[in-house]
């Protein structure tokens, strides 16, 4: 594998190289996007990454950090869909980035309800039978299991005292923009070119028009893969999407008690929709996650969570709490557009329901365009697997099987090796066996209170294709989910770009 480092020499090379003909040319630089990149190029093909913005910089980066086994697939009935999740989540856990991932207990505490509780533990032990069915699941997580009072007050601090619970066990992913940025950097390990700031703004047949820094190229593709999110209509007509918002609060964890589990407390009248309280290692907890749908086109410019989403997640979590959040405990929020698919057979409009459309994605061929939208951030290597099994067959070239289920990501080592890394773990947790280059480059915090430090910016710079304050303080760290630290870290973000 060649050099992984997106630093401005790399940067350089790929636009000199631009222009000339390419196997595939991926549009959009999510975790779709860069998986597609990373299968491709891992099977000898030369790719293209062209991202209008950055890395991560659209719907990748606004989830709930989580890698799920998909328990809400089974409720709705789509076993196939919950299986292809545990599976994606084994790998991720075992091979792709045991860095990045890691268990994380969600418990719903009888404050909620005992008859909720017994649902969510009968879907525990049906989302155990789902994952021991699947190559690398059993073991890769304890069992769901009754948990008594004291359990939940010590996992769950701010939750009324007096009853035990359900806890059943998933995947948490550290930081999902930092997935996004490792796909990338491996990619770009096995030859892809990455270029963020660079917009496909058309495709006639099988060249593509791209746009960066000031100039208009056109680029030769023997398959143009569209992975551009919401965004993907712009390049292929033939889809339909009803977009849906997801939101989450950002609140400081020692107003919860500093939880170690994740809290987990249902709808109002739905047993498969829940607020979870999501624990993270910079003193946070996100709160999340709702499910609106989005009318008209999806817009360039972030979502905002509105005011009716903010009072349902604080209406829903307050109901378990002993001392009940308001909105001046809300220190941030985020929020990111589903690309879902709308069924053919579903009318003109989105309708009100986009809670209940599959989460599986869609593969479209339109030309020499092949769009792969919808799924989740849990089944992203599949559905790159299948894009470019598709990409080959029409290409005529290629390794006809996919690696990536077998492939780490840069930083990756079994958990073994991880536990030696001569650096803090919570940097270990974000870059995995880079750690030790992070923390050679500075440990002073940016921010008084909170973990990230110089260093991080500078590797970011130095080896992640971080090019504005934006980039540093909103993917490759998350310090701009809190507006109030990213203010802060403003002035040392500026001088690192200027060193």
């Amino acid at each position: 594998m060649r050099g992984t480092r997106l630093d401005g020499d790399r940067r350089q090379r790929d636009l000199d190289r631009l222009g000339a003909a390419v196997d595939v040319l991926v549009v959009g630089g999510g975790v779709t996007g860069a998986g597609v990149a990373l299968d491709a190029a891992s099977r000898g093909l030369s790719v293209l990454l062209c991202e209008r913005a950055d890395l991560a910089a659209g719907t990748s980066r606004w989830s709930s950090k989580l890698v799920h086994g998909g328990l809400r697939y089974l409720a709705h009935g789509e076993i196939g869909l919950a299986r292809e999740s545990a599976r994606e989540r084994a790998v991720l856990m075992g091979v792709t980035a045991p860095h990045l991932v890691e268990p994380l207990a969600f418990c719903v505490p009888d404050a909620a309800g005992r008859d909720v509780a017994a649902v969510a533990g009968l879907g525990g032990v049906l989302g155990d039978a789902v994952r021991t069915s699947v190559r690398g699941g059993r073991g890769s997580l304890p069992r769901a299991r009754r948990v008594d009072a004291d359990q939940v007050s010590a996992w769950l601090p701010g939750v009324r005292a007096g009853g035990g619970g359900v806890a059943f066990w998933d995947g948490r992913l550290v930081d999902d923009a930092r997935l996004v940025v490792a796909l990338a950097r491996t990619a770009a390990g096995y030859g892809a070119g990455v270029l963020t700031g660079a917009s496909v703004v058309g495709v006639d047949g099988r060249t593509a028009t791209v746009q960066v820094e000031g100039r208009q190229v056109e680029v030769e593709a023997g398959v143009v893969v569209n992975a551009a999110g919401v965004w993907s209509a712009a390049l292929d007509d033939g889809i339909r999407l009803s977009p849906s918002r997801g939101s989450h609060l950002v609140v400081r964890a020692d107003r919860l008690g500093s939880p170690t589990a994740a809290l987990t407390v249902p709808l109002p009248g739905s047993r498969s929709r829940y607020v979870f309280a999501l624990p993270q290692d910079t003193g946070l907890v996100f709160l999340g996650i709702t499910d609106e749908p989005v009318e008209g086109p999806a817009p360039d410019d972030d979502p905002q969570p509105s005011a009716a989403e903010v009072e349902q997640l604080l209406s829903t979590v307050n109901r378990v709490l002993a001392d009940p959040l308001t909105s001046a405990d809300v220190v941030g929020a985020y929020a990111g557009l589903r690309p879902l698919v709308l069924p053919a057979s579903a009318g003109t409009g989105p309708g009100d329901a986009t809670a209940d459309l599959s989460r599986k994605h869609l593969l479209h061929r339109s030309g020499s365009v092949l769009t792969v939208v919808g799924g989740k951030l849990t089944t992203y290597r599949a559905m790159a697997e299948e894009t470019v099994d598709a990409a080959v067959a029409l290409l005529g070239r290629g390794a006809g099987r996919s690696v990536t289920a077998r492939l780490p990501l840069v930083g990756a080592a079994p958990r073994r090796a991880l536990d030696r890394v001569p650096a803090p773990a919570r940097l270990v947790a974000r870059y995995g066996t880079e750690a030790p280059q992070v923390l050679a480059l500075g440990a002073a915090p940016l921010v008084e209170g909170r973990p990230e430090t110089v260093g991080e910016l500078r590797f970011a710079v130095a080896a992640e294709g971080a090019r504005t304050v934006a980039d540093l303080l909103d993917r490759r760290t998350r310090i701009g989910l809190v507006p109030a630290d990213r203010q802060a870290a403003q002035a040392a973000a500026e001088a690192v770009l200027t060193a």
